[in-house]
């Protein structure tokens, strides 16, 4: 071999070396081979080393934080990124409630396969290629509705009225229903809604029942919900200055950061937005009010709506970035939160691929904090009387009844829905579940959803003020 060689293989030898000294400063790697060799050697009852590295890994990750973890993975699977809210399927919203235990639709996607197909709200689903729907779990009944984008599946569908089991021929076929052939596609979730449907399936923007005042709830942050912000506030101003705007995140579970805070900065001409707290790079322990070490996202000049009050309806639900948009907002004043008190979640988690291409850590790696700098997370033990989350503006803090949730939640479904008759999108004729078409005032969303109509009370206390300054 030659001399040069060997000097360089001595070299790389001596700086490995150096790295194992340096990783394993302390002798744990060491100490825990001496550990697992006496126990594999010497328990009565044997232990794999698998189960053992699993209890270490369990162990290790019992004292980190509660969303760090030792994850395992199908190969070929690691990825990063966050989800887009797209999935290939026929665009059907479907319940279990439906008669004749049939997976019933709630209502198409708009734009869907299924939209394009006619399939409207309330009918039901019989079969899927050909497999008898009855009986089927809904979770089945939407795995075989999803596949890759460009393949088909047939679907026999039943109206709503009707009984399709008494509509069989000898062999047992349903003959009361039509069969329809739908090709897969590429569909995105709506993430940005408004009061209720009308009967081309776009979104009336504005409150019924409330002269002016807009609504837009945001279901979550995805790579699509700026463009679709920016859509919607333009309809809305198409009909002018509006009078106020309400921004519901309810049941937001957060989402893309960045979309979260080009959301806030819509609404704002300057001031922090979020800041994130992260580890230095040398190692050394966080300090939280540190300038140094906090990544301080701003506001930008350009806000839209300026002088329009607006209100920000949150719940327990309510979290990540649903919660920096909340915080914000309310921090810098430009609006008045109602409802009850957010989830708490205000951690970033980094996923960290190995090398064994079947594992991933997921690791908290930062941390949100509001304007003022008060944290957003809740940490397992913290007390209700700990800083965290964002909570109401004093006067505005509102817990409906689970009964009155369930009420809401039937109520919102069907203004969700595309109406299955141009004549129930006219406002005040909007089907009511077991309704008989009484008065329609009553349905309104101000006497229908408790925390909404304190919204609406908000706003009106806003503009009182803002008149009075006048």
């Amino acid at each position: 071999m030659p001399k040069r060689n060997l000097v360089l293989l001595c070299l790389i030898a001596i700086a490995s070396l150096l790295a194992w000294a340096a990783r394993d400063r302390g002798g744990r790697g060491r100490l825990y081979g001496e550990v697992t060799g006496h126990v594999g050697r010497m328990l009565l009852e044997p232990v794999d080393d698998e189960a053992l590295f699993r209890g270490a890994m369990e162990g290790m990750f019992a004292r980190l934080d509660e969303h760090s973890a030792f994850l395992s993975v199908e190969p070929g699977s690691l990825s990063a990124s966050e989800p887009t809210a797209e999935f290939a399927g026929v665009g059907l919203e479907l319940t279990a409630e439906g008669r004749d235990r049939l997976p019933a639709v709630i209502t198409p996607l708009v734009g869907s396969p299924a939209w394009l197909a006619g399939i409207a709200a309330g009918d039901r689903i019989v079969a899927i290629d050909g497999v008898a729907a009855d009986r089927m779990r809904l979770k089945d009944a939407v795995a075989m509705l999803r596949g890759p984008s460009g393949s088909r599946v047939v679907l026999d569908i039943a109206p709503p009225d009707g009984d399709p089991a008494e509509a069989s021929d000898e062999a047992g076929h349903v003959v009361a229903t039509r069969s329809v052939s739908l090709e897969r596609a590429l569909l995105r979730s709506e993430t940005v809604c408004g009061d209720r449907r009308r009967a081309d399936g776009s979104w009336d923007w504005f409150l019924e029942g409330e002269e002016g005042l807009a609504l837009i709830r945001l279901s979550r942050f995805s790579t699509h919900t700026l463009g679709d912000l920016d859509r919607a506030l333009e309809e809305i101003a198409v009909a002018g200055q509006p009078a106020g705007v309400i921004l519901d995140l309810r049941g937001n579970p957060g989402g893309l950061l960045d979309a979260a805070i080009e959301v806030c900065d819509r609404f704002l001409d300057e001031g922090v937005i979020v800041s994130m707290r992260r580890r230095p790079a040398d190692g050394t322990r966080p300090v939280p009010t540190s300038a140094e070490q906090l990544d301080v996202r701003r506001a930008t000049p350009g806000a839209i709506l300026r002088g329009v009050p607006m209100v920000v309806v949150v719940d327990g639900v309510t979290a990540s970035g649903a919660e920096i948009v909340a915080a914000c907002l309310q921090d810098q004043r430009r609006a008045v939160v109602v409802g009850s008190r957010t989830f708490g979640k205000g951690t970033v988690q980094t996923t960290v691929p190995l090398s064994d291409g079947r594992h991933v850590l997921r690791l908290t790696t930062a941390e949100y904090l509001r304007p003022n700098l008060a944290p957003l997370h809740r940490r397992p033990h913290d007390p209700d009387d700990q800083v965290w989350g964002v909570c109401p503006d004093r006067g505005h803090e509102l817990t409906p009844t689970g009964g009155t949730l369930e009420v809401v939640r039937d109520w919102r479904r069907l203004r969700d829905a595309v109406p299955r008759h141009p004549a129930m999108a006219t406002v005040g004729e909007q089907p009511v579940a077991g309704g008989d078409g009484g008065d329609s005032s009553a349905r309104w969303p101000r006497h229908v959803d408790p925390v909404l109509g304190r919204a609406v009370a908000a706003i009106g206390a806003r503009r009182a003020l803002a008149e009075a300054g006048d």
